[in-house]
Formats: C-alpha cells, structure tokens, sequence
C-alpha cells in the first residue's frame, strides 16, 4: 500500500485529526496522543494494513523554547512490505511530576517495551501504562535525562567525576 493510500484509508477511519507530512526525504504522520493507541491497534488489526512490527520508538527534544517534544514510531507490515513512519507532538511537561506523557504501545506490540524504557531512560518521556517503566541504560540513582536539551551533567556519580 502506498503512503497517499494509507493516508485516505487513516483519514477516512479517524478523520482529519491525522497530519501527513511529505515533504521530508521520509513521509511521515502525525498523529494526536489521544488517539495513539487507537490508530496504532488499527494499523496492527486492519487485514489491508497489517503493521506487525514496531522497528523502532525514537524521542525528540525540541528544546525549552519550542517547549515540545516527540515520539517517533518506525512501523512495517513485513507481509506487504510497507513501512510507515507514526509521530506524536507533546508538551514537555504534561503531567504531575513535570514529565511529558504518552499512552503505551507495549500491549500492541512487545517491541515497544524496551523501546518505551529507553525513551523514557533518556528523555523522561512517560509512558503511561507501560508494564515495566524503570531505568533500561542507566542506573536506577541517575540524575536527569541526558538526551535533553536543558540536561545539566553531574560534576560526580558516586564519587566518580563524569567530567
């Protein structure tokens, strides 16, 4: 299936809230967090689409200023063998503990729970439902989310200079 295929096919089943983006080297949709878990269940589900396999989850920081940040899903239907790439724009603080939130894939596809821990690991992008959302690549005691724009690196760790 091809991109303005399943653009018509999204836009018909979940209206005008999905945004195509072609004008980049890679086409791209962005979609509402709200309606993430839905669409992204529709793409697994529906026998036309058939996306079985999340590749990758990947988190932007677009920095204080623009006071936003991203989460990118690289999904392909092995089958039909069409990819398509998934994007959500986010506040940076979007919940009570100051930290952006995005409902999890992890029930959709498996791939997305260690993809969703590092998101998380090193951006502090919550995923809210997530199964097992902890630390993946750093220690449990780390300060900060160094994939950040704003990240302020410790002088020490446990009396080890990281500088």
């Amino acid at each position: 299936m091809t991109f303005p295929e399943i653009i018509d096919l999204l836009s018909t089943q979940f209206g005008s809230d999905i945004q195509a983006n072609t004008q980049n080297l890679q086409p791209y949709l962005t979609v509402p967090a709200s309606q993430l878990v839905t669409i992204c269940q529709f793409l697994r589900d529906d026998d036309r689409l058939f996306f079985d396999l999340l590749a990758c989850v990947t988190g932007i920081d677009n920095g204080p200023d623009a006071n936003t940040m991203e989460v990118i899903y690289n999904l392909t239907s092995i089958p039909y063998e069409h990819d398509l790439m998934l994007k959500v724009v986010i506040p940076r603080t979007t919940n009570s503990t100051g930290l952006p939130l995005v409902p999890t894939v992890s029930h959709i596809w498996r791939t997305a729970d260690w993809h969703e821990r590092e998101t998380f690991d090193l951006l502090g992008i919550q995923f809210e439902n997530h199964p097992d959302l902890r630390r993946i690549l750093l220690p449990t005691d780390w300060v900060g989310y160094p994939l950040r724009t704003d990240y302020q690196e410790q002088e020490q760790y446990h009396g080890i200079k990281t500088k």
